[in-house]
């Protein structure tokens, strides 16, 4: 585990607008309570909560990545209406403690769903 600085900085905000992911026509995801996590010279991504995803869309997929700032990465293919999207959402499932908001969120690949829309 490697320890967050200047180098490396994440910080991770509320974001009180709400948060909705397309993928075929359909919201998979759609939120008011989601994390924007802004990590070093990276893009800000949106963690929504588990309970505010479209379960039956996910499924698991067999890959898996480690961050050294945030632990071992999980993800899931997204199967909507007969598209499958390969590995496009993330979760950390015992994220380290420096990022533990977090924990029971996952986070999407933006070039891989149709949209993720942030609005008032």
């Amino acid at each position: 585990m490697k320890v967050l600085g200047p180098d490396h900085p994440i910080t991770i905000t509320p974001e009180p607008r709400r948060v909705r992911v397309t993928v075929a026509g359909t919201v998979v995801a759609e939120t008011r309570h989601a994390l924007q996590l802004a990590e070093a010279h990276y893009p800000p991504v949106y963690y929504v909560p588990r309970h505010d995803m479209q379960a039956a869309f996910f499924v698991p997929s067999s890959r898996t990545s480690h961050c050294p700032y945030k632990g071992e990465a999980r993800y899931f293919d997204l199967v909507v209406a007969g598209t499958r999207r390969p590995d496009a959402v993330w979760s950390y499932e015992a994220p380290y403690p420096a990022v533990e908001e977090i924990r029971e969120h996952v986070a999407f690949y933006p070039d891989r769903v149709d949209a993720i829309e942030v609005t008032d």
